[in-house]
């Protein structure tokens, strides 16, 4: 009987809970969240627009990009808004349940429906269409590359019902993420479009054969790096947090010298920046990972057994943990 009455009390105050209605919101922070998920969709409209204009590119005043191409800036106008959201919400001290939950499904769209959809366009109208494949080749092509897009997808929406459930609200647990984050990994997708749209038709006017390189090696890899990317997303391996870590508070010299770097970089070439900033920021938690539990694994001294004393074997009967050490 007391078992039955405490499992009602919990169905009875599960129900209750259920009820509420959520009274009190954030404003501010919520409607920068929404404008993150607008510039998704507004990135989704003009992919479906580039794939149908073909080359023609989007006009509005003196601004003439190609679509494609303004579609990856609205992912990364989006990225800004993701990063303002969670920084007022924090400075505020207004951050909640509501607010983390709508910026996962914002950001869902911006950062995982957006990219692959981007990418499947990209992809399709840049290698199936104006090539004169086998049929059973093409049909192949086509295949993968909509099984890389749902990949990406899929993994996307792993990684960010992950991190709401493990996430922490106190800024001291925002220092590092576990596997690439979702902004991260679209961002690499749509700074290789972004150069390949802008950056290469005036590398082809100088030097055809480079062009030609560049152009296939983004082209023909980027179905690939559409699955390495998925799997870095739902991997354990931790990417810093670049605001807090590299760039909050006092920092040593060095870090000063190298974001004047990068923006003597951006200055240069914006497109080039964005590609080597996302895909070094990318390639750097794996190449870290690879080098701690490959290298560094095998060139660690393993205590022969001939070697253990019977001190040794004393303590190995003790109950304490090796971390405590």
């Amino acid at each position: 009987m007391p078992r039955l009455r405490t499992h009602a009390a919990k169905e009875s105050l599960l129900r209750q809970v259920r009820r509420q209605r959520l009274k009190y919101i954030t404003v501010l922070p919520s409607l920068i969240t929404i404008l993150n998920g607008v510039c998704g969709f507004a990135a989704i409209a003009l992919t479906s627009k580039g794939a149908a204009a073909g080359d023609s590119q989007f006009t509005y005043h003196r601004l003439q990009l190609p679509y494609f191409a303004i579609a990856g800036y609205m992912i990364l106008l989006a990225m800004i808004a993701d990063v303002l959201d969670g920084r007022i919400a924090r400075m505020s001290k207004s951050t909640s349940s509501f607010g983390g939950q709508l910026d996962s499904l914002c950001d869902i769209i911006s950062f995982g429906v957006a990219p692959a959809f981007l990418a499947l366009n990209f992809l399709e109208h840049k290698v199936i269409a104006p090539a004169e494949l086998n049929p059973l080749l093409e049909s192949l092509l086509e295949r993968f590359i909509w099984l890389a897009a749902a990949a990406y997808i899929s993994c996307a929406a792993i990684r960010l019902a992950r991190f709401n459930v493990e996430n922490e609200e106190d800024e001291s647990a925002h220092m590092s993420f576990m596997g690439l984050p979702a902004p991260a990994a679209a961002g690499v997708v749509v700074s290789l479009i972004i150069f390949h749209q802008e950056a290469l038709p005036e590398l082809s006017t100088k030097n055809t054969q480079a062009y030609l390189i560049c152009e296939h090696a983004i082209i023909y890899t980027l179905p690939l790096l559409l699955v390495a990317i998925a799997v870095l997303m739902v991997s354990r391996i931790r990417y810093p947090h670049i605001l807090n870590q590299y760039i909050r508070g006092k920092k040593p010299f060095a870090h000063l010298l190298r974001a004047l770097l990068f923006l003597a970089l951006i200055i240069w070439s914006r497109q080039a920046a964005l590609v080597l900033i996302f895909c070094g920021f990318a390639l750097s938690g794996a190449a870290k990972w690879f080098y701690h539990k490959i290298i560094r694994k095998k060139g660690t001294l393993v205590l022969p057994a001939e070697r253990v004393t019977p001190m040794a074997l004393d303590l190995g009967n003790t109950s304490f943990r090796d971390d405590n050490i």
